[in-house]
């Protein structure tokens, strides 16, 4: 358990330093996935040579940074593909009608999606927080006694008790600028802000962070100071105790059903991701579905190009001082250029420097011309070849850093090392102490 432990943070502390790192559920694997995984990591150290691998704090640096960069790269193609590899780059994209009332996000799997499948979405009322405003009160004045005062705030069945002083010489503006910092930095659910009417007044107001209401509740948060502790007062002083904006729920319907929920975000039909940001007039509907092909073929397309850029200048930064990077960039570009007569007509080529670049209206002809399904065919292929030759470098970065070959292993008389999983996790490991 500490050696797990300890290999943990040693991989995560190379890999927060040197190497991007973003969780996604593309991480999360199946045990038949990482059964393969383990079979073809064994089968690589069965079969390499012996070697002496340069070992030194750059090419530790290095060798996390391409791998964690070609994860990067791969779960970004996986990301337009859902769980099916057969729909490469055919990640659905939803749209709404009318963005500003209504946003929605395609959450859903690409499998089984049909584009003719909408939803009809009319917005009769938005949720809203609840909003106590006190009384504006003349900055430069303070009527209450000095000494020690309270309150208590009720929100979500909980009862908070607030202690503060006023000191002698405090001003209306100094108790609501303290009792603002005391509220915010409490963390309750609530958020405290100062309100000027004028450059001589200000009132304090404070608002849930929740929206909605239950069935049977008024409000989401009550402030009294009827049984407080300390000394009273204050409440009716600085008039927070005044709703002046009730909580209320969303109102809206879904294909002509009628629906309420607490928040104006939620999910529908595990699909969309969904965000109530206006009203609807009367009887009109917003209209959220998948985008045609042609838009959701060419962002997917334009997607997956831009990841391919990230990964190629993250080689190039160790041209300089790792000169096996530049063999990593030669080989994508080689993989690249077995496909430029069937990217050409899309407006996708090649740069000087492994990059590619996409023409916009070249593409957007390209898939009409000779429409979307045969005109994807061969940047379908040349996504898979990337794909997998991310997986490969994930399997194996060892390939890419300088080495030098002892010996040739005894062909058909290996054993395989079940219990050395790669050169590159005992290349972190070695510094352990």
């Amino acid at each position: 358990m500490a050696y797990q432990y300890a290999l943990s943070n040693i991989y995560n502390h190379y890999l927060t330093t040197y190497a991007p790192k973003s969780a996604t559920r593309y991480d999360a694997h199946k045990k038949s996935e990482l059964r393969n995984v383990y079979n073809s990591i064994v089968k690589l150290n069965k079969d390499a040579p012996l070697s002496i691998v340069d070992t030194s704090e750059a090419a530790q640096k290095y060798v996390v940074g391409i791998k964690e960069n070609a994860r990067e790269l791969r779960n970004t193609i996986t990301s337009l593909s859902g769980s099916d590899e057969t729909e490469l780059l055919n990640r659905k994209i939803a749209y709404s009608s009318d963005a500003s009332v209504v946003d929605a996000k395609f959450i859903g799997d690409i499998s089984g999606q049909n584009e003719d499948e909408s939803l009809e979405i009319g917005v009769e009322q938005l949720a809203q927080s609840q909003i106590n405003t006190g009384n504006y009160l003349r900055k430069d004045a303070m009527t209450l006694s000095s000494g020690t005062y309270s309150f208590d705030i009720g929100i979500n069945n909980t009862g908070y008790e607030f202690q503060f002083n006023i000191n002698p010489g405090d001003t209306n503006f100094d108790l609501q600028n303290k009792l603002a910092r005391l509220i915010n930095n409490s963390n309750i659910g609530l958020s405290a802000t100062i309100k000027e009417y004028d450059a001589d007044r200000a009132a304090l107001s404070l608002e849930s962070t929740a929206t909605g209401i239950d069935l049977g509740h008024a409000t989401l948060f009550d402030i009294t100071d009827d049984n407080t502790s300390q000394a009273s007062g204050v409440v009716d002083y600085l008039g927070i105790n005044e709703v002046t904006r009730h909580p209320q729920n969303a109102i809206f319907t879904l294909n002509d059903e009628k629906r309420v929920s607490y928040t104006n975000h939620f999910t529908v039909q595990g699909k969309y991701d969904v965000t109530l940001k206006g009203l609807t007039g009367d009887e009109s509907t917003v209209t959220v579905g998948l985008k045609p092909d042609m838009e959701s073929l060419s962002e997917n397309i334009n997607r997956f190009i831009g990841g391919y850029n990230e990964f190629i200048r993250a080689a190039a930064e160790y041209q300089n001082s790792q000169p096996k990077s530049s063999q990593l960039i030669r080989e994508m570009s080689r993989i690249s250029g077995l496909y430029n007569n069937e990217l050409g007509p899309l407006g996708i080529s090649l740069t000087e420097d492994g990059t590619i670049q996409v023409d916009s209206t070249t593409l957007k002809a390209g898939l009409e011309e000779n429409g979307a399904a045969e005109s994807m065919d061969g940047i379908k292929r040349f996504a898979n070849a990337v794909l997998n030759k991310t997986n490969a470098i994930s399997l194996n970065p060892m390939d890419y850093v300088n080495k030098t070959i002892v010996a040739y292993k005894n062909p058909g008389k290996n054993f395989s090392p079940s219990y050395i999983t790669s050169q590159y996790s005992g290349m972190m490991f070695n510094s352990y102490v």
